[in-house]
């Protein structure tokens, strides 16, 4: 049987991209079927559904037909148009008849105390016990992520692991390079095998995370569960003025908006930095002080030891 390669230097065999054809035609049809449904349900004509919508009657038969390989944009009109979200279109459960996205939505409107009792029903053991002795430094470049995580380390008694150097140890070459050969998409593979090995190898240590781990979201919700995680903070001054006190000028050679592009990607994460279990505000202050700050954080919130 022949097979095909992906850019990744995967192979798989014809039959599996005949797997794949399958897969979406049934995406297709599963979404013209409820588009259906919804605009019957909503009591309405193809023909007002296209008013409203702005997507032709023609397109809209071929679509409720299983025949029109629709875009994302008009088929967001289509959902807004439906009162529906896009996701109930396209998800594999059909939100009028799965109790799991029923309880989903039920979730996310419940209260914080409400969220905290479900998750402990939920949780397979205490998310504390999940987590062992392993802790996370997370945050953008320059927050100061490795030279602490090196020194706590050191006065926890805890080794302390940089995930950019066990993705190197893992793929054998620098960073720079993976992101040359295998893109963004290659080296967010790599950085979820090497947290995946780091959570099995170790019940404790302290990693420091690369700024971007929070952007892809299986990811950091692996990170979020299997670790005790500290937003190290600082301001986007001091996050540029520490990356060139490493001697490193790329974050402003040639880029005269690059501070503008700073303060837009902390502004952009902050919410997602915010996740973590506790944060550590390193603005304004020497090494030894906030040095002190993390180890104190790390016994009071019972992380480690």
């Amino acid at each position: 049987m022949s097979e095909i390669t992906n850019f990744r230097g995967e192979t798989s065999s014809v039959s599996d991209s005949d797997q794949i054809d399958t897969s979406v035609s049934a995406l297709i049809a599963r979404v013209g079927e409820r588009v259906r449904r919804a605009r019957e349900r909503k009591g309405i004509s193809r023909r007002v559904l296209s008013e409203q919508s702005g997507v032709s009657p023609r397109y809209l038969a071929q679509l409720e037909g299983g025949e029109g390989n629709i875009s994302i944009g008009l088929l967001q009109r289509v959902a807004i148009a439906l009162d529906h979200r896009i996701e109930w279109l396209t998800g594999e459960e059909d939100p009028w008849t799965s109790d799991a996205m029923r309880v989903g939505d039920l979730f996310s409107s419940s209260s914080v105390a409400t969220q905290q009792k479900v998750m402990s029903l939920l949780a397979p053991e205490p998310e504390a016990n999940l987590r062992a002795g392993r802790i996370c430094l997370v945050g953008l470049r320059g927050a100061g992520k490795s030279t602490l995580g090196a020194l706590a380390g050191l006065e926890l008694g805890l080794p302390f692991v940089e995930l950019n150097s066990e993705i190197e140890a893992q793929s054998g070459m620098p960073v720079d390079e993976v992101m040359a050969l295998y893109g963004q998409e290659g080296y967010r593979k790599l950085e979820a095998q090497a947290i995946s090995r780091i959570t099995a190898t170790h019940d404790s240590l302290i990693l420091a995370a690369a700024g971007g781990v929070v952007g892809e979201p299986e990811t950091y919700n692996s990170l979020l569960t299997g670790f005790h995680t500290i937003w190290i903070k600082a301001s986007p001054d001091e996050h540029m003025s520490r990356v060139r006190a490493q001697g490193d000028e790329r974050p402003m050679a040639g880029n005269p908006e690059a501070m503008e592009q700073l303060r837009s990607i902390l502004t952009s994460r902050e919410a997602l930095y915010g996740k973590a279990l506790a944060q550590l505000d390193t603005s304004g202050q020497g090494v030894e002080e906030t040095l002190a700050g993390l180890v104190d954080l790390i016994r009071d919130r019972g992380f480690f030891g």
